[in-house]
């Protein structure tokens, strides 16, 4: 079995968190949804689990970050072109999220991002083939 990564965030409203990442054209897999989470996937091997606080409350003895004045993580996926990352980043502002930063273009590679609605940072980035690691 291959190696897989599964990054799990708490959200506010599971429901709104869903329709935000389904406008942005993810899908998400039933066998591992319910009223407490989901599980959007990412990639062949890489998934996010949305898990409502509550529920998220349940595998730490910590506090839930307060996104609004921290930030707890940057999720940078990689893109198959700088027209994909603006795509995805004008659909996310347009499903509720924001921009927080310009993009910027090194060259050899893109960036941009966007914050989803819970307060979570999501980059996005594009490298030429011939630079991936």
């Amino acid at each position: 079995m291959p190696t897989q990564i599964f990054v799990n965030l708490p959200v506010k409203d599971l429901k709104r968190a869903v329709e935000f990442f389904t406008r942005l054209g993810f899908i998400f897999d039933p066998k591992f949804t319910d009223e407490n989470a989901t599980c959007m996937i990412v990639g062949e091997n890489i998934f996010v689990m949305l898990l409502v606080e509550d529920f998220f409350k349940t595998f730490t003895p910590k506090d839930i970050c307060d996104t609004s004045k921290s930030t707890e993580v940057l999720i940078c996926i990689s893109v198959d072109s700088r027209e994909r990352i603006n795509e995805m980043v004008n659909k996310a502002v347009a499903a509720g999220g924001t921009a927080p930063r310009q993009s910027k273009d090194y060259g050899f590679m893109y960036q941009h991002g966007f914050q989803d609605p819970d307060g979570h940072l999501w980059e996005l980035i594009y490298m030429a083939p011939s630079t991936t690691i």
